[in-house]
């Protein structure tokens, strides 16, 4: 079964794939018509001259301090660390998109990360499942909820500090 994103095209058929064209996650993928690509190297100069002002990525766990933790569980195999050190290092502002509980149901959003860390203090917002989250001086500050989301469940599936001022809205999609 071919199936991609709307960033890349398919996967490639077995026996049809270019090792020179991978994603993040170290997977062959194609490309769509009129895609423009840059290589590694182009990447990592042009994050480590601190020419990204935006990254916008996924995380194991965020400190309400604004802490991540989005590379590595100890004892599982990764296939490399990729480049988020260097994004959450140079980039002047973080958006963090995740689910904000495990599997397990237990909290993401966290007091102190669990995990090894990838960047420290540099998460500047947080858009998970069930808000949309600042990181302040007193933690995880609650600016919009999902709909249907109460304040009272996001503060359950919270454990790290939550700033709730007034009425918080629902989002609108």
């Amino acid at each position: 079964m071919r199936t991609g994103s709307s960033a890349w095209g398919l996967f490639p058929y077995e026996g049809e794939e270019d090792a020179d064209l991978i994603n993040a996650g170290k997977q062959t993928v194609t490309l769509l018509p009129g895609s423009s690509i840059f290589d590694s190297a182009t990447s990592f100069a042009m994050i480590r001259s601190q020419k990204v002002q935006l990254t916008v990525l996924g995380a194991m766990e965020v400190a309400d301090n604004g802490d991540i933790a989005n590379w590595k569980i100890p004892g599982k195999m990764v296939k490399g660390m990729g480049g988020a050190m260097d994004l959450v290092a140079s980039a002047q502002n973080i958006i963090v998109c995740m689910l904000h509980t495990n599997k397990a149901g237990e909290s993401k959003l966290l007091r102190k990360c669990s995990l090894p860390l990838t960047g420290v203090g540099c998460v500047k917002k947080i858009v998970s499942d069930l808000g949309v989250f600042d990181l302040t001086p007193e933690g995880f500050k609650l600016l919009e909820r999902a709909p249907g989301v109460s304040v009272d469940e996001i503060r359950a599936k919270t454990e790290g500090r939550l700033v709730v001022e007034g009425d918080v809205l629902e989002m609108v999609l």
